[in-house]
């Protein structure tokens, strides 16, 4: 508990100060090396399931794309707007299984290549894809304070389900994949998370203006507007964002669970994996980009 604590307490003025503050190129860089890393240990967990992944030819495909994120197409601009960000995304989806298939007629034993490419195709579109939404919806109008939102409503739900389930669980959800997941806990995340999504956006006016003054943000990455956002909408919004985190959760626990291992990783104490951290964030991710690109699309 304490190094897991003591790794919150570092990393999470880093993570909002990443957000709040850096330049866009900057920010997919880390992006994409957090992406790197979390790939890396997907892949390590495939290779629990009798897969060989190919490694160096994952790593490059998911490089490429952050870098086309951390390209700005001049003033100030990024290379892949909303839209354009949309095509690439179906290009690569469809490109993705043929470059890796591709790949594997040079294996000796063919009955390993598609396993393979199947395991880069998913490394792609289960981790790289969300971490690049983040960086894109950053690149949005208020986009350092839905980001900060979506943290958030994240961060909220995991702690109340946590300490909740532990306290007060008694009804198992996924005994098979979560022992220790309930629906006491469940509920109280659900809760929390909209609790936290309302009064963030309810008080957006202030705490925009903190952030402007204190030079975190410029004034497009923040909520000026007078009047305050419908509140249905957020409500529905931060719901949604928490189902999809808590699902993010199961579905890591269950390709852990299927490899045998307790962690994905050890490169955060208290935490384990990177995939450990931001499992949540990687289902959460596109239902607020896609929440924010439609509203730019109106």
């Amino acid at each position: 508990m304490i190094k897991r604590v003591a790794t919150a307490v570092v990393l999470i003025p880093i993570v909002l100060l990443l957000v709040l503050s850096a330049p866009i190129p900057v920010l997919a860089v880390v992006a994409g090396a957090v992406a790197l890393i979390t790939v890396h240990e997907f892949l390590k967990l495939t290779q629990a399931y009798g897969t060989q992944p190919f490694l160096k030819p994952t790593y490059v495909f998911v490089a490429a794309f952050f870098l086309l994120l951390a390209i700005e197409r001049g003033n100030d601009k990024p290379l892949l707007a909303t839209a354009i960000l949309i095509y690439s995304l179906g290009f690569a989806a469809a490109i993705a299984p043929f470059i890796f298939l591709t790949i594997g007629m040079r294996r000796q034993q063919l009955t390993g290549a598609y396993p393979a490419a199947a395991a880069s195709v998913f490394a792609f579109t289960y981790i790289a894809l969300p971490l690049g939404f983040l960086v894109q919806l950053r690149e949005q109008p208020s986009g350092a304070f839905l980001v900060i939102y979506l943290f958030l409503v994240v961060w909220a739900g995991d702690i109340f389900a946590y300490f909740v389930g532990r306290s007060l669980g008694r009804h198992f959800m996924a005994p098979r994949i979560s022992p220790k997941k309930t629906w006491e806990g469940a509920a109280a995340s659900l809760i929390a998370s909209v609790a936290i999504g309302v009064a963030f956006y309810q008080y957006s006016l202030p705490i925009s203006s903190f952030f402007l003054r204190a030079h975190l943000i410029h004034p497009r990455d923040g909520i000026f507007a007078l009047q305050k956002p419908p509140l249905w909408p957020i409500v529905w919004l931060s719901a949604a964002i928490n189902v999809a985190a808590q699902l993010g959760d199961l579905v890591e626990s269950l390709i852990k669970r299927g490899a045998g291992v307790k962690d994905s990783g050890a490169i955060l104490p208290g935490h384990g994996g990177m995939l450990d951290r931001i499992d949540a964030l990687l289902f959460a991710a596109p239902i607020l980009w896609y929440y924010a690109a439609w509203r730019v699309m109106q």
